[in-house]
């Protein structure tokens, strides 16, 4: 899958994107909690996760 559209989905999918990268673990749980309290640090953890792996 292109990165482009890795980055669109951790931005706005975030949940979906750790799901995809991490899978179903700790950083998915945390990225939800995350998520829940407020969509930017769910975001920008998901982008980190992403970013990470290069």
């Amino acid at each position: 899958m292109s990165t482009l559209i890795k980055i669109l989905i951790a931005f706005f999918l975030p949940p979906i994107s750790v799901l995809m990268t991490n899978g179903f673990g700790l950083q998915f749980l945390l990225n939800i909690l995350l998520c829940i309290l407020f969509v930017l640090p769910g975001s920008i953890h998901a982008l980190y996760l992403l970013l990470r792996d290069r």
